[in-house]
């Protein structure tokens, strides 16, 4: 036992000696383009903190006028008030966003286009992860009505912008974890079997499946869209595991910052020539694989279709 002991601690010693070059090596990649975004418009979810925080200092960095829009006031006008100053940047906003209500949603998006004529660049960042089972107000699973319908809402209302505005771009959030992601048709809420770990695995498998097909019929428009796995990233989104909040701070070292899990959202909205690649799925700056499920045409028409039922909409 003592001897396990005292490996199990000489492992660990080396592997915080070794953190700084463990850490370079999985930072991926950075957003190299310099554009800058004077008189653009762009709307951020979830950006009171973490990788949405970040993306909204950058891009306040280059002088756009930049829409955090979060559940928590309070949080956003901090993070706001912080950005601000450190940009000198005055037009970092605050409006109220709950994706968890489509009324929340629907007012968001009314009170948006009596704001502003135009949106460049709009990024489905905010999301939930591992919750216990609960149902949105509105009657969705958690997962599944914030990460996925709520965006998908949310991008329907602002769609008349975007196309007004093109060039103009809808990058969406995902994770790795969509490998592991079914659309479960029979069971979309989760009301015969949940698992909150597959549950979120569903919902990034959505956001993938949504910009496939949303790519698809944006074609011509001048709006294109890009799925986005940011990396493994020290945030709160791990808050409702126990033990995710444990190995994320046991293995802090070695997981990329807010900034870090920045640069690929920075990327797809950026980058030039990226037009081509609409509907495809970025991690550290650069085109990547998806599963087989993710490229999935026929599913994820079905899905577009679902979710207008269960939303109560109809795409033109």
């Amino acid at each position: 036992m003592l001897v396990f002991l005292g490996l199990l601690t000489s492992f660990l010693s080396f592997l915080y000696v070794t953190a700084p070059s463990i850490r370079k090596f999985f930072a991926g990649g950075v957003c190299g383009t310099n554009m800058q975004l004077p008189g653009k418009v762009v709307v951020i979810t979830g950006a009171n903190t973490g990788i949405g925080k970040e993306t909204a200092r950058e891009l306040a960095r280059r002088g756009a006028r930049v829409y955090i829009a979060c559940r928590d006031v309070l949080k956003g006008e901090s993070a706001a008030s912080e950005i601000r100053a450190d940009t000198k940047n005055s037009q970092v906003l605050v409006r109220k966003l709950d994706l968890s209500d489509t009324k929340s949603i629907r007012a968001f998006a009314e009170g948006f286009r009596a704001e502003e004529k135009q949106l460049h660049i709009l990024i489905n960042n905010a999301g939930v992860m591992m919750c216990p089972y609960s149902k949105t107000a509105d009657g969705f699973e958690t997962h599944l009505g914030v990460n996925h319908l709520g965006h998908f809402l949310l991008t329907h209302l602002l769609l008349g912008q975007l196309k007004e505005s093109a060039p103009a771009r809808v990058v969406n959030l995902s994770s790795v974890v969509h490998l592991a992601g079914k659309i479960r048709f029979h069971d979309l809420q989760g009301e015969k079997s949940y698992n909150r770990g597959f549950a979120y695995c569903h919902s990034k498998l959505a956001n993938v499946l949504f910009t496939r097909e949303l790519a698809k019929r944006l074609q011509g428009t001048g709006v294109t869209t890009y799925a986005v796995h940011p990396g493994i990233v020290r945030s709160e989104l791990v808050r409702h595991s126990f033990l995710l909040c444990l190995l994320w701070r046991l293995f802090s070292p070695f997981l990329k910052t807010a900034r870090e899990g920045a640069q690929t959202s920075l990327h797809c909205a950026l980058a030039e020539g990226l037009e081509p690649l609409s509907g495809k799925y970025f991690s550290d700056c650069k085109k990547t694989w998806v599963s087989p499920r993710a490229r999935n045409n026929k599913t994820a028409e079905r899905l577009w279709n679902v979710s207008c039922e269960l939303l109560g909409i109809r795409w033109e």
